[in-house]
């Protein structure tokens, strides 16, 4: 199922946040959404969910207007991790984990076998079994944003959208989380990701959409897009390039000693 966002626009209070963005995410397809803090990211995201008023711009969602699409049945077509990772509720994680099946649900009645077996696998896909009687009220910030990871798992949407779901964890789990969507992609899904570190994201995604100041700079494979001059324009800093195993990688060196252009 193929993902689609054209021209969308995002003004609030009078201040262009994201200014005719246009991409898409295809079956299979692990791609990276990169940009500076402020670049828009996550505001483009939101409005594609729907969960942003936009100004402008459309989004299909397998070549139907997502507007177009009941509710519950586009939450069963695409799965969303927000950046937001607050959690009050006094819940095991389990139960936290279960409302990812909720779009499955069909009248008033308790969860079904299958939405128990889709519950133990995504607890299981990130590491969580052992955290799942556990208040997700308690839990640490990279727990946490496993068990909201598991919840958007749980689903088993065609279509995955995730806003940093890295950020917090340990380099043992944010390689664990990164080799899920990989996985994830190979099986078929549609995966856009908001991602932070470029190094996994040269090694991991299939193609990269690069944003600044609300704009889409840059798409393509990660070698096209995390150019030297690209990096200096955008992030106003240096890498340092390797290679190991055949998979390039690169790594933030120096800051410039002028910022990037605005």
């Amino acid at each position: 199922m193929k993902l689609e966002a054209r021209r969308i626009t995002v003004t609030v209070r009078d201040k262009r946040l994201v200014s005719d963005c246009s991409l898409e995410v295809g079956p299979g397809e692990l791609v990276g959404l990169i940009g500076p803090n402020g670049a828009g990211k996550s505001t483009l995201l939101k409005a594609i969910m729907g969960l942003r008023a936009r100004e402008a711009g459309e989004v299909e969602i397998g070549g139907r207007a997502a507007a177009a699409i009941p509710d519950r049945e586009r939450a069963r077509l695409i799965a969303f991790l927000p950046q937001e990772r607050r959690v009050e509720w006094l819940l095991p994680s389990r139960d936290i984990v279960m409302l990812g099946r909720y779009p499955h649900r069909t009248g008033l009645g308790g969860a079904a076998a299958a939405d128990h077996a889709a519950v133990e696998r995504a607890l299981g896909h990130v590491d969580g079994l052992h955290l799942a009687d556990r208040p997700v009220s308690v839990l640490s910030g990279g727990e946490r944003t496993r068990i909201l990871l598991a919840r958007a798992l749980a689903v088993e949407a065609p279509l995955l959208v995730a806003d940093e779901p890295i950020a917090a964890l340990d380099p043992w789990h944010q390689l664990h989380v990164m080799e899920i969507l990989q996985r994830l992609a190979r099986e078929g899904r549609g995966v856009l990701v908001v991602i932070h570190d470029l190094s996994l994201a040269a090694r991991f995604m299939d193609r990269l959409i690069l944003m600044h100041e609300g704009r889409i700079v840059r798409q393509g494979p990660p070698h096209a897009v995390l150019t030297d001059e690209g990096l200096a324009d955008v992030y106003g800093i240096d890498v340092v390039r390797g290679a190991h195993d055949g998979a390039a990688f690169l790594t933030p060196w120096s800051r410039r000693l002028t910022p990037p252009e605005s």
